[in-house]
């Protein structure tokens, strides 16, 4: 349980890539996000969470902006520890939110079983290596959409790089991971 308490210390607060924003606009590479993630744990509220529960919910408010176009994407995930290994299990929004205004400050309580598991999501395992917490998950979306997840995570610092490929040609997603660097 101690492994996912410092996982989970590590993944939370306020982050930007303003320093990786800055030099990809002084490189010219300006389809590039300026990007920014509050992640705030909300098992408080849940309610209702089995006698025992050792999971942690995590709300992730993720806003990418382009070219003066902000996009938010916010997401449920829970951490559990599996041996050695964190899990990141992705949950679908409570009834009645939706993408463009779910936040964790306009979350309501939630009943923990009215909570329902992503069923497009493959869950993510994470190992420690050297100081850093590593991994990721492949996700078949449909059939012809593929989503790629591979993270990084140490310090203060969250290395993110997520793809989404139809039919084999990459829709969405960047040539170096977008790096988050904490700012509260």
């Amino acid at each position: 349980m101690r492994e996912l308490e410092n996982f989970v210390d590590i993944l939370t607060g306020i982050f930007d890539n303003k320093a990786q924003f800055d030099r990809m606009q002084e490189d010219g590479k300006t389809d590039f996000p300026f990007a920014r993630h509050v992640n705030t744990v909300c098992n408080n509220k849940i309610k209702n969470m089995p006698e025992g529960f050792e999971g942690i919910f995590i709300v992730e408010e993720s806003y990418y902006t382009v070219k003066g176009n902000t996009h938010s994407s916010p997401h449920i995930f829970l951490f559990t520890q599996e041996g050695e290994k964190i899990k990141l299990t992705s949950y679908d929004l409570p009834e009645g939110y939706g993408k463009s205004h779910f936040t964790y400050d306009k979350m309501g309580n939630v009943e923990f079983n009215d909570l329902k598991a992503s069923a497009k999501f493959t869950p993510a395992y994470y190992t420690l290596k050297d100081g850093v917490w590593e991994g990721g998950s492949v996700s078949m979306f449909t059939p012809m959409l593929k989503f790629t997840l591979f993270e990084r995570f140490y310090g203060d610092t969250l290395e993110v790089s997520e793809t989404m490929e139809m039919n084999s040609k990459r829709t969405f997603g960047y040539d170096e991971p977008i790096i988050y660097k904490r700012i509260k």
